[in-house]
């Protein structure tokens, strides 16, 4: 045996999250949405009828995980590539080898893409041929929107699977978990995390997995060891292993805190939502998530009153997450003043709700007006039909009218514009147009 192939030391060296890493459906932590029993993903998995998907979700929440659990119980080969660091030439010999594998033994061959997100459109096109013709299946990892990250050709071909931050109580039993095994966790060492430890640790990692197990691993291998040999991890520990205070309010409180701050901003009391802000903040809460609160209000809120305010709100927050505490707590104070005493208006969420209940509900036999088509590839009678598009720039004013909406939606007014701020000027510049009809 080889004295350096140690298969103990090798393990030992890697990190908790390495190590506690689910190898089935029925460790894997999370994600109940999509994988529990009964539901299509994990049907797919158990009978080896899995198609091209892609898994986007935040870091930490088992992309990869499940990624790796599909490829120890597929019947098939699993090439792993990542898209910072494989090419075209990659791809190519990915999919040499797919093709020679389905020809000479029958098998298919499971492609995993980390942080797919990364791959430009010549790596994707080199793909896309074998993910249509079934040479691959394709399953990308990604903690960005493939949507708007994402070839779309690639995006279509695949059914796109959400993951979700962890829930606290799934964050804690995990630890715990990883605590008493002694075979991949920390169960060697006799530890123990008390509750108000374990708590702060599970809401802090945010939902991510990885960043709990490194902090109770940090926490664990750091803490001294009582009398008897056994190791206490405490509060204080697991606020210096994960590098954030311990909020001085319960978990009752906080969200009292967090709601009273969010009806401040929308009743427009700067007092009161600076004061709430401060309370949070000080109190141990990140100060990120005032930022994405304040950034939703701006536009739920406000709205097209001020449009402004989510420009200001934005870039308080973008200050903040390059500057951090406490250098961009100004920036965020001034952007909580700015939404605060900006004219309101949910103009624009009503619009939005009705817009989405007439896409969700009314069936749209006919589609798009034949004149707004694209007509790049269409037959001749399309680009017959977008010979009646009536460009606005041709007209004076830059408006023309004509129908946009499908028929049976022609007559719906979805957005109304308020009396106040920017929307008042809004109604002046739709009297204006209908001057020019």
């Amino acid at each position: 045996m080889d004295l350096f192939d140690f298969n103990g030391n090798e393990e030992g060296a890697k990190p908790l999250a390495e190590r506690m890493r689910a190898n089935n459906l029925n460790e894997f932590v999370g994600q109940k949405h999509i994988v529990a029993e009964g539901c299509l993903l994990r049907r797919a998995i158990a009978t080896d009828r899995l198609g091209s998907c892609i898994f986007y979700g935040p870091p930490g929440t088992g992309k990869t995980t499940l990624a790796n659990i599909i490829a120890s119980t597929t019947h098939g080969e699993f090439i792993k590539l990542n898209a910072v660091q494989a090419g075209v030439s990659d791809v190519k010999k990915a999919v040499e080898e797919a093709r020679n594998n389905l020809k000479m033994y029958g098998k298919r061959t499971y492609l995993m893409l980390d942080e797919c997100h990364r791959f430009n459109k010549t790596q994707s096109d080199s793909l896309l041929p074998a993910i249509e013709q079934g040479t691959i299946i394709f399953i990308g990892s990604t903690t960005e929107n493939p949507y708007a990250s994402m070839t779309p050709a690639i995006v279509s071909r695949c059914r796109v699977f959400e993951f979700k931050s962890l829930a606290e109580a799934d964050i804690k039993d995990a630890l715990l978990k990883a605590l008493k095994d002694k075979r991949k966790g920390l169960g060697e060492y006799n530890a123990e995390i008390d509750a108000d430890a374990l708590n702060h640790i599970a809401r802090v990692s945010g939902g991510d997995l990885r960043t709990a197990y490194n902090a109770l691993e940090l926490a664990v291998l750091t803490t001294p060891p009582e009398a008897d040999g056994s190791i206490r991890v405490k509060l204080s520990d697991a606020e210096q292993s994960i590098q954030r205070k311990a909020m001085s309010y319960n978990t009752d409180a906080y969200y009292d805190y967090l709601s009273a701050f969010c009806k401040s901003l929308r009743g427009s009391d700067s007092n009161a939502a600076l004061y709430y802000a401060m309370r949070l903040i000080e109190g141990g809460c990140d100060p990120m998530l005032i930022a994405r609160r304040l950034v939703i209000h701006s536009a739920e809120d406000v709205g097209m009153a001020d449009p402004n305010a989510m420009v200001v709100a934005s870039s308080a927050m973008y200050i903040f997450e390059k500057t951090g505490y406490p250098e961009g707590l100004e920036p965020l104070c001034n952007a909580i003043i700015y939404v605060c005493e900006a004219p309101k208006s949910n103009t624009v969420e009503v619009a939005m709700n009705a817009a989405k209940r007439d896409a969700r509900e009314v069936r749209d036999d006919e589609g798009v007006p034949p004149y707004l088509k694209d007509n790049t590839f269409g037959d001749k009678d399309t680009k017959a039909q977008s010979g009646k598009y009536k460009y606005p720039h041709n007209f004076a004013g830059g408006y023309v009218e004509q129908q946009y909406l499908p028929d049976k939606l022609k007559d719906r007014v979805y957005y109304v514009p308020s009396d106040y701020g920017f929307e008042k000027k809004v109604k002046e510049i739709r009297k204006d147009k209908g001057k020019l009809k």
